[in-house]
């Protein structure tokens, strides 16, 4: 017998619990499909390639290799590069310490490390609905209790979380909230809904993780201040530089009241030691001389045509199916409910079949999922991708219809 041919029954290793829990993105396993060859997706939630400021970065990374290179290869301390840290806390439009800056590995390490540092078993979290998936895998091996609050096209129904945040050891121990063309709706929450939402938290003491790697993609209004320049020490920010420089540097940040972060920190130094030092040097060097509100405004302009072209294609080629959408004032995606009797799950492989792929919605509730939303992403197709991309979604929708 071969070693690989082993029973598993034969098998030492005993999974931990929360092993149990782990479970594989639905995300990423759909991207699986969309590497064959003549397939248009909508699935991904990939910045477009085109927004890369790939000259930027060479400049940046000669200069950091010729003049810190030593520095630069060896380890680091685990808050972060100085001056990032530094740059992150001046872009915030509150008064933030650099201090309180720790620089992660992308900022779905945050949602990590917030988990670890903030979830017990059987604690209970609350989560828009739906909410992204990302947080609903991070949170979900520390076997909480999860909670979809209502929400609507303002966002979270304050009325609604009122009623589940629960009193003494009961209490739910944060919300965590997408304020800005959230992932996977692409809604936004409006001035009045964050001002209720941040007023009610701080009454009742609950502490809010407020995730926003989208919040400078607006296409034409800046959206309402954050919840964490409202009432910074209630409050947990999570941001990121792969929506507006490149997500292969994996780099984000998180922003902590100082009563919490030196446990994150501990966290970090757990899980990886440091961000890599590298990339954040080059980061830092690219954020000179005001390179963002250079850069920036490029890549909302070209996701804003984007969107335009997949709105304009869904208003023609739907028409006759109880087909709607939402229409986001920024971000990467919008929000798809299907005919009555659809589920997006069954019509995938139609649509796959017909050449197109999106990402049902399911994945995105914490409880009671809506069988019949679909998320479209638009920032890597082209306007012509688009146009062929909606087109066969809808005859697949057709299809589906007729049985």
């Amino acid at each position: 017998m071969k070693p690989n041919d082993l029973p598993p029954a034969t098998t030492p290793w005993t999974l931990a619990r929360r092993a149990e829990r782990m479970n594989p993105s639905v995300i990423r396993e759909i991207l699986k499909v969309t590497e064959k060859p003549g397939i248009i997706s909508f699935a991904g939630g990939l910045p477009s390639p085109k927004t890369f400021p790939v000259s930027a970065f060479a400049d940046a990374c000669a200069k950091v290799l010729r003049e810190d290179g030593q520095a630069a290869l060896q380890y680091a301390a685990s808050e972060g590069y100085g001056p990032l840290r530094e740059a992150v806390a001046d872009q915030l439009p509150w008064a933030v310490d650099p201090a309180q800056v720790l620089i992660t590995t992308g900022s779905q390490q945050g949602l990590d490390l917030v988990a670890k540092v903030l979830i017990d078993s059987d604690s209970r979290v609350l989560v828009e609905t739906p909410t992204y998936l990302g947080a609903l895998q991070a949170f979900t091996p520390m076997e909480p209790t999860i909670e979809a609050v209502a929400s609507d096209d303002e966002g979270i129904d304050v009325a609604d979380l009122e009623r589940r945040i629960g009193q003494g050891a009961d209490r739910a121990r944060f919300l965590y909230v997408l304020p800005n063309f959230q992932n996977p709706t692409g809604r936004s929450m409006s001035e009045a809904r964050r001002a209720a939402l941040v007023a009610c938290a701080a009454a009742r003491g609950l502490p809010i993780i407020e995730d926003n790697p989208y919040g400078d993609l607006w296409f034409d209004v800046e959206p309402p201040l954050p919840l964490s320049a409202r009432n910074p020490e209630g409050c947990i920010y999570l941001g990121s530089f792969s929506k507006v420089l490149a997500p292969g540097l994996r780099l984000g940040f998180i922003v902590a009241p100082r009563a919490v972060y030196p446990k994150l920190l501990q966290a970090k130094q757990a899980a990886d030691l440091h961000s890599p030092g590298f990339n954040q040097r080059m980061v830092a060097e690219v954020l000179k001389d005001g390179f963002l509100d250079r850069h920036v405004p490029t890549i909302r302009a070209l996701y804003k045509s984007q969107c335009q072209a997949m709105l304009t294609c869904l208003e023609r080629e739907m028409q006759g199916l109880d087909v709607q959408w939402n229409s986001p004032d920024g971000g990467m995606f919008l929000w798809v409910r299907l005919p009555e009797g659809v589920s997006a799950i069954d019509l995938l492989p139609r649509a796959v079949d017909k050449g197109v792929a999106f990402v049902p919605g399911a994945a995105f509730y914490a409880t009671e999922p809506d069988a019949r939303t679909l998320r479209l992403s638009f920032v890597t197709a082209s306007v012509e991708q688009i146009r062929i991309g909606v087109a066969a979604l809808a005859l697949a929708i057709r299809d589906q219809l007729k049985g």
